[in-house]
Order: C-alpha cells, then structure tokens, then sequence
C-alpha cells in the first residue's frame, strides 16, 4: 500500500535531515567522482579544484535543506545555483562537464537517501522515496535549468567584454602603440599571437565616408570584404573600413584568398616583423587600396608608383603639366591616340616596331606621332629622366 503523501514528505525531511549530518563525507565524495571523470578540473589547476569541493558542500547541503522543507522563506532556493553557474563560465568549465556534476550530485543524494532508509531505518521509507521520486528530480532538473541560464548568461557577457578587448587592442596595435614592447607583449598575448610572428594588414574602404558599421562580422550589401575564412586572419571592423590583421601567411596567397570576395578596393601590405609594426603595415594597405577600384584586390609591392602619386595627390596635376605640356590641351580624342601611342612604346621598351604591332598600325605612323609627342612635351624618350616623367604622368589619374 502507497505511504500518503503527507507521511511521504515527513519521510523525505528525516532522510535529508540525516544526510545533513553527514554532508562533509558526501562532499568529499561527489568530488572524488568528479574529479575522476572529468580531466578539466586536473587542467584548470588547483584553484578550480578546491573551488569544486568547496560548491559540492555547499550545493548538497542547500540541496538537503530545501528538500527537507527546512530552507527559509526569505532565502532564494537558485542563488546559489545561479553563482555557481556564473563562477564555472569564468573559470572555463565546458557547460556540459557542469551540468554532469549536477547529475552525480543528485544521484549521490538519491542514492544516500535509499542507502540511509535501509541501513538507519530498516527499510521504513522505501516506500515514501517511490512517491516523493518525481517532487525531488522536479527540484533538480529546475536547478539545472537556472544553472545552464546563468552559464549562459555570464558566457556572453565575458564573450562580449572579450570583444571589446580585442577591439581595443587592435585600435591600439593600428595607433602605433605596438612599439611599446610590454604593450606589444600584453597585445600578443590577448590575440593569443606570436609577437614577432611575421604579419601583414589588409584594409578594405567602406563604401562612403564615415559609414556606420557594425563591430562584427556579417556579409551585408555595403561591406567591401564580405567574411573570409582564412588562417591566421583577424578581423576588425572599424566605422569606414574592414581591417584584417593575418599572421604568417604570403602576401600573394592572402591577395588569391581575398580576389573573389572584394567588393570594394581592398589593399594588402607587404610583410612586416610582429605586431609592434602592424601600423606601418596597415598605412601600407590603406595606400594600396587607394590605388584601385572597387572590386580590385592590390598587393603594395605591385602597385608601387601609384602608391607614391596617391600619397602626394596635391603634386599629381603639377606632374601631368609638367611631363605633358601642351598635350593635354588638344581635343580629347588628339590627346587619346597620342598617349595610347606613348603608353605603347613604352610597353614595348622604346621600340616603335614592336608599337606599331601592338598598335596595328605602321611604323611611319608610330614615329610621325612620337615627334608630334616631343614636340607638344617638350619631353625626349632618349632621356631617362625624361622616360621615367612620361610614365608616372600615364599612370597618374586624368583629372581633366
């Protein structure tokens, strides 16, 4: 016959009761089975470990007493739960390894509670335990659920301030303040980088100035350099522009990666040594990007004299005057065949021949427009100062 609910519940309180008096023992071993099937607490240090037998005693004997009826009316039954849950988040204990210590401590007490009823009380609540079985799991699968809650919750928190750590790192490490070597060192260590490890920077404009971004990564309709999975890479995410920050990888196989995935100009630097010269990496790679359209990946060391021109814009008028004198002034069509032709020969290393191939036209031609060139430029492509002047005014942008 079924023990009324009543005499159930009494039975439950004198068991928990008496397993209160023994609460230290039952400490000791809910951590002894822990520990022995859970290698983490061995790897986290003896902090963690201590901590556990520490929280075993006090989760059996919050346990104990909230099922005995004996907890206060003004005390939160979670609390400590909800601590625990946010103390194993910050020491790095796997959610999953948590949760499997609850399981052991609440087969602990239902094993105690059975052995107890035998060995104190010849077996005269065995038949209680059958009908209160659902009243105690129902308390501890609502422990564990504010337990996975309260994981949870700190995980993001710590995620999110992790976040802002390494955005604040990288803010640093793009100032310059990687020549600071305890600083480099402290920056190493937070992005979990070797500090001299070779790295390059790539840089990818926003579209418009100024453009509000977010401070993750998300492919969207405005971003310049949708999410690329490559290793070594670090991504931040600034207000106008996508900075990635790779470590040991060659600057022609980071630009192969990025090629597909540009929308925007992107610009990529040669290879610095450590992070303590990622800012001079990173002018490197905001200056390659100005040298390109949108949709273009370029690598520094091939983009070179456009570089120099966009870093000195305010002289590349100046320039184009310079090297082509009355050239510009004739009518746009005049002005095309003649720097075509020019851009040809110097293609062809000076030779009108291989021009006039190039050009499909004759090499009377070629040479009748090379004196109107000198003549209009004032410039000699006998003269090397004179070549050289020629070419950087070609590669320099038409503003006319």
């Amino acid at each position: 016959m079924a023990a009324p609910a009543r005499t159930a519940r009494d039975s439950l309180t004198v068991l928990c009761r008496a397993l209160l008096e023994e609460v230290d023992e039952l400490a000791d071993r809910l951590t002894a089975r822990i520990v022995e099937r859970e290698d983490v607490y061995g790897l986290l240090g003896v902090p963690v470990h201590d901590d556990l037998r520490t929280t075993c005693r006090a989760s059996l004997e919050r346990l104990l007493t909230q099922l005995a009826g004996d907890l206060p009316p003004d005390v939160d039954a979670g609390a400590l739960t909800v601590d625990t849950g946010r103390r194993r988040a910050r020491q790095g204990v796997p959610l999953e390894v948590v949760l499997r210590a609850y399981r052991q401590c609440g087969r602990l007490v239902w094993e105690r509670m059975r052995a107890v009823s035998q060995e104190r009380f010849a077996g005269g609540h065995d038949a209680s335990l059958l009908v209160v079985a659902d009243d105690v799991w129902r308390i501890l699968d609502a422990s564990s659920d504010r337990l996975v809650d309260a994981y949870r919750r700190e995980e993001t928190r710590l995620r999110g301030a992790e976040i802002g750590r390494r955005w604040a790192v990288l803010e640093g490490l793009l100032a310059g303040r990687g020549h600071e070597p305890a600083w480099a060192r402290d920056a190493a260590r937070l992005l979990d980088v070797d500090p001299e490890a070779a790295v390059l920077c790539v840089v990818a404009p926003a579209a418009g100035d100024g453009a509000q971004r977010s401070s993750t990564r998300g492919a969207g309709d405005d971003d310049p350099l949708p999410a690329v999975e490559m290793p070594g890479a670090i991504w931040h995410v600034r207000s106008a522009e996508v900075v990635g920050v790779v470590i040991g990888a060659r600057v022609g196989e980071v630009v192969a990666a990025l090629r597909p995935h540009a929308t925007g100009p992107v610009g990529v630097s040669p290879t610095v040594e450590g992070l303590g010269q990622l800012d001079v990496a990173y002018r490197w790679a905001r200056l390659a990007a100005r040298t390109v359209p949108a949709g273009v990946v370029a690598d520094l060391d091939d983009r070179l004299p456009e570089a120099l021109l966009a870093e000195a814009a305010d002289v590349v008028p100046r320039l184009r005057r310079a090297a082509l004198g009355d050239l510009l002034d004739l009518p746009a069509a005049e002005r095309g065949t003649l720097l075509t032709t020019l851009r040809a020969v110097l293609d062809a290393d000076g030779s009108p021949s291989h021009a006039a191939t190039a050009l499909y036209c004759h090499r009377n031609t070629v040479m009748y427009r090379l004196a109107r060139l000198e003549a209009l430029t004032g410039r000699r492509l006998a003269d090397a100062r004179d070549r050289l002047l020629l070419g950087l005014a070609l590669v320099a942008p038409d503003e006319d």
